[in-house]
């Protein structure tokens, strides 16, 4: 008896690439110009023309596409090109395509320059109401091609939106002390104190800091960059404020709980316009060195547009500087 010859038999199994289709071959651009410029001029001299290349380089293009979709897509003819109607029918495809692909690229050199497109801007609250209408009327004359998203928060949510990059660029008190993050400084403000109607110090333009002391200081809700500044005012002069038993959510609140004789209140020297015109209160300013804040544009440090930023930081501060009482920080 023969001896029993063991013996396997391997299977190999054709594979494919998951994702991957059988079909091998992709269009380039170049063929697909190539098409749609001889579809839409019916003319080889005016399509090359039309996409800046020669005669040659044009037909070695549209082959290509041919040889490589195994489609006859044109009639060649000594005076003029027909399309197939396999061509008729993929023109509008190509079309499509090479919008797509211009489409892509516009929005992609957008992306690289924040000043083209939209840009998410956060405000803080004491911030937004007073300093917007000149900003979004001014940013629209000298950069058309920007959009403003304005998202209004306290600082400490700003922020945290704009580390998880939410938000691109926040309009804040400073400093940020917010590390990763960028300060831009564009304006320092005054505090000015806002009275009830017939207060004794109404009017007076040297007021000492340590005449909180003696009133029934309106601050607004915790969170807010506005009621800590008010609270180091008090600090920085030696004296413990008197804190109303009211708390505002805004500052509009805050004054008109002022006008209404519950206390008293500083508001930013940019307020002033809008919150004395409407609420009556009374104002007196303190004497030198007045006690204020300073505003500035953050944004994230690693986002690599400091450059960007800054230019429109300069812009946002000619805007403000012109229309309200606020220094610009060189």
């Amino acid at each position: 008896m023969l001896p029993r010859i063991r013996s396997a038999v391997k299977v190999i199994y054709p594979t494919r690439l998951i994702g991957m289709t059988d079909k091998i071959y992709q269009p380039t651009l170049a063929g697909l110009r190539a098409f749609v410029a001889v579809g839409e001029k019916h003319h080889f001299g005016a399509a090359a023309t039309a996409l800046g290349v020669s005669q040659s380089t044009l037909s070695q293009a549209l082959s290509g596409l041919e040889s490589g979709l195994e489609v006859h897509l044109v009639e060649r003819s000594t005076r003029r090109v027909f399309l197939t109607a396999e061509g008729a029918q993929l023109l509008p495809l190509a079309q499509t395509a090479i919008e797509a692909v211009e489409a892509f690229t516009t929005a992609a050199a957008g992306g690289s320059d924040p000043l083209h497109g939209t840009i998410r801007l956060g405000m803080i609250p004491t911030v937004a109401p007073y300093v917007l209408p000149p900003v979004l009327a001014g940013l629209t004359r000298r950069l058309p091609s920007l959009t403003v998203q304005v998202i209004e928060d306290q600082t400490e949510r700003l922020l945290a939106v704009l580390r998880d990059g939410s938000l691109d660029a926040a309009l804040i008190a400073l400093p940020a002390d917010c590390g990763g993050i960028t300060e831009i400084p564009i304006y320092d403000e005054d505090f000015v104190l806002a009275l009830p109607p017939g207060h004794p110090l109404w009017g007076k333009r040297r007021v000492s800091a340590a005449a909180l002391s003696e009133l029934p200081l309106l601050l607004l809700d915790e969170g807010h960059c506005l009621r800590d500044q008010a609270l180091e005012v008090c600090h920085t002069a030696g004296v413990q404020a008197e804190l109303a038993d009211t708390r505002a959510a805004s500052l509009a609140t805050a004054v008109q709980c002022v006008a209404g004789g519950l206390g008293a209140t500083l508001i930013p020297e940019s307020a002033v316009p809008v919150e004395a015109t409407r609420s009556g209160i009374g104002l007196a300013y303190f004497a030198p060195p007045r006690p204020g804040r300073r505003i500035g544009l953050v944004f994230r440090s690693s986002s690599g547009r400091d450059e960007a930023y800054r230019g429109l930081a300069g812009i946002i501060g000619e805007l403000i500087g012109s229309q309200q009482p606020v220094r610009l920080v060189n």
